[in-house]
């Protein structure tokens, strides 16, 4: 288990594990740096694997600068930003309020996204933003957690069994013109 150090900060919630790396909630006033960070991630992960009129088509209309800042001011929303020093290795979205047939009357929140930047990914970045997004969810004491991916994503999806979490269902991702489909994956919190 890992040794967790959290404390409130001027409003804001600072996870340091054992690293150097540091896990922190993001409000409004960090919105432009989400929108870069979701933008620069999103295209450095899909891009290689993606023709670039879908990508360019996703980025332009669906993924623009100016609705994922407006992300951040809804309430439902809650950014988590993953630092080392200085520089921003990654991010985590999780979105509450949606309730799913498939969980019945549990409680849950969703992992909307969790992306490093290229450089970070493989040095432990994604493992403290998914236990940050777990410690959250029990601190939200919602039952249960869950996350669309790609299913062609055969490092991501990897990557959640290795934190238990299951497939459920499928549902249609429309990256440009190409409809793509996404397991919906769950684990108990």
């Amino acid at each position: 288990m890992v040794n967790w150090l959290a404390a409130q900060l001027q409003g804001a919630l600072y996870i340091c594990l054992m690293s150097s790396i540091c896990i922190k909630v993001v409000a409004v006033e960090s919105a432009a740096l989400i929108a870069d960070l979701s933008r620069q991630t999103f295209y450095e992960t899909f891009a290689p694997v993606n023709t670039r009129s879908d990508m360019d088509k996703f980025m332009n209309e669906q993924f623009t600068r100016e609705k994922l800042m407006a992300e951040l001011d809804d309430p439902q929303n809650i950014f988590l930003l993953a630092q080392e020093g200085e520089n921003v290795l990654g991010y985590a979205k999780l979105r509450n309020g949606e309730k799913r047939e498939e969980f019945g009357n549990k409680s849950s929140i969703e992992i909307a996204r969790i992306y490093a930047v290229q450089s970070a990914i493989g040095k432990g970045v994604g493992r403290q933003l998914m236990e940050t997004c777990l410690e959250k969810a029990r601190e939200m004491q919602r039952e249960i957690i869950w996350l669309g991916v790609w299913e062609k994503n055969d490092r991501a999806i990897s990557f959640y069994k290795k934190f238990g979490f299951e497939k459920f269902a499928e549902h249609e991702f429309l990256l440009g013109n190409d409809v793509q489909t996404d397991w919906l994956m769950f684990r108990n919190v």
